[in-house]
């Protein structure tokens, strides 16, 4: 049977249709990844399904969406990070709604989340093996520019992995030009989940906000990959569609275009989004246990 890889994409609260996805994977019992990946929002989608937490990124996103002890200016003035760090890596993931340790620990699955280095611009592709201890790693890819502190994680100095590889499908099938892990063995074909419509162009000046903010003009490598990361991910996406074409990939995304804003407070659309996210999982379960079992 062939090795397939799940990549799942970021994008802030539009995450919450991955986990509808993931939700559906779970109640199926569609599992049996040779790998995981995940990109800020995806990573923690990811850590959510291989600790078999089916419905949590729903409870989570839904029930602390406009809480500003989670996402706030306030929270942006006080520490530096819009996102509270306290709040979401403490206060929600050992109390509020606890995150099952155990279950993860357990897991035979690699399991890598992607962060950016903020020194040399690249990819850092990080291995999730023990939590709570690699937490950091998880909080280092969900670090937006411009809106968040720096984590610095084995001697590395990290931020979002949008930036530098927003869907890591090249690494996990190990194509040309990318630079798998130590120890990774490559998979045959991956299933990607994806935040955006299939027609979605990311604008070239997506970053304008993150590059005005002169954080980075020490950093001149993650300079240029904030400046281009429009055109890098728009050629990212074609060469994804285009492997599909070819039967490497299983590509699930929204069907019409995605409302719902990196920082959603509108409980609806929320709901909205996740309930697409079941739906189409349900329509295309004969084909995603196909795909895997080839």
């Amino acid at each position: 049977m062939a090795k397939t890889a799940l990549i799942l994409e970021g994008g802030g609260y539009r995450g919450i249709y991955t986990g509808g996805v993931l939700d559906v994977f779970q109640e199926n019992g569609i599992d049996g990844f040779s790998s995981v990946w995940g990109v800020s929002a995806g990573a923690m989608n990811g850590g959510n399904f291989l600790a078999r937490q089916d419905g949590r990124t729903m409870r989570v996103m839904l029930a602390f969406r406009d809480d500003p002890r989670l996402m706030s200016l306030y929270s942006l003035v006080r520490n530096g990070n819009i996102t509270n760090p306290d709040f979401m890596y403490d206060e929600i993931q050992n109390r509020l709604d606890p995150f099952d340790n155990e279950t993860f620990n357990a897991k035979t699955t690699p399991f890598y989340v992607v962060a950016s280095d903020v020194i040399f611009g690249g990819p850092a592709y990080l291995s999730v093996d023990h939590l709570p201890e690699d937490l950091p790693k998880v909080q280092a890819s969900a670090s937006l520019p411009g809106i968040s502190k720096i984590v610095e994680v084995d001697n590395m100095r990290l931020l979002d992995g949008g930036t530098a590889d927003s869907v890591p499908f090249a690494v996990a099938l190990g194509l040309e030009g990318s630079k798998p892990p130590e120890g990774y063995e490559p998979a045959d074909q991956a299933v990607v989940i994806l935040t955006q419509e299939r027609a979605y162009r990311k604008p070239l000046d997506c970053e304008k906000l993150a590059i005005r903010t002169h954080r980075y003009d020490n950093y001149p490598y993650f300079l240029e990959a904030l400046k281009t990361r429009g055109e890098r991910y728009n050629a990212q996406r074609e060469q994804l569609f285009e492997l599909e074409k070819q039967g490497k990939l299983l590509v699930i995304a929204p069907e019409k275009p995605v409302t719902v804003s990196v920082a959603e407070k509108d409980g609806a659309p929320l709901l909205d989004l996740y309930l697409q996210g079941r739906t189409q999982a349900k329509a295309r379960l004969d084909e995603i246990r196909a795909f895997i079992s080839a």
